[in-house]
């Protein structure tokens, strides 16, 4: 239907999540309506981005070099960890301005039906930094999906065989702002009810 070189920017643009073949080729008549300034300049940022961006080797986020910006932050507590499944995790976290330490990020969250094991995280480096640095407490921030939970339940118990003294604690999870308590569901009201604190 299109020219080779059109049809073969669809199918890469359609590999994108959340993009589907329409939104594909409606991205792709836009880039052809570009100036060609322009839509070197998108092709430029991807490359750039792959050849420039690796992970931390500290705490496995994305880094423009050797160690992430928050790791290089003289600042942040490092004896705090705060343990995420992928990278957008920590820009949602920092948008709160209410945690001050480090980050860990495993890849992922286990899920041994689509073939994802603990080797296949970054959890053995993990229980390195909490065995090896002075860490006081590892905060557990995964999804709160099945998947999630269980790589939650993974690491907490991993972490206490460890060193049974650090405190592990878990993101509390409840009743959304502005919800009504008629909307909610069981789970998440049970959840708001076993995490309440007082008033």
């Amino acid at each position: 239907m299109y020219a080779p070189p059109v049809q073969r920017l669809i199918t890469e643009l359609g590999r994108l999540p959340g993009v589907g073949g329409r939104t594909a080729q409606r991205l792709a008549f836009h880039i052809l309506r570009q100036s060609e300034e322009e839509a070197t300049a998108l092709a430029d940022a991807i490359r750039e981005v792959k050849q420039r961006i690796g992970l931390c080797e500290v705490c496995f986020n994305l880094a423009d070099g050797p160690r992430c910006r928050i790791c290089e932050d003289t600042r942040r507590d490092s004896a705090l960890i705060c343990v995420v499944e992928e990278p957008s995790d920590v820009i949602s976290i920092e948008r709160t301005h209410e945690f001050a330490g480090r980050y860990h990020v495993l890849g992922g969250a286990l899920s041994p039906i689509d073939g994802v094991d603990p080797e296949h995280l970054k959890i053995a480096e993990l229980y390195a930094r909490a065995v090896d640095d002075e860490a006081r407490e590892v905060v557990i921030a995964t999804n709160p999906t099945t998947t999630g939970e269980a790589t939650a339940l993974h690491i907490a118990d991993g972490l206490r065989e460890r060193r049974p003294e650090l405190a592990v604690t878990r993101l509390a999870s409840g009743l959304p702002v502005g919800a009504d308590l008629e909307y909610a569901d069981e789970l998440t009201l049970g959840r708001a009810f076993a995490g309440r604190r007082s008033a």
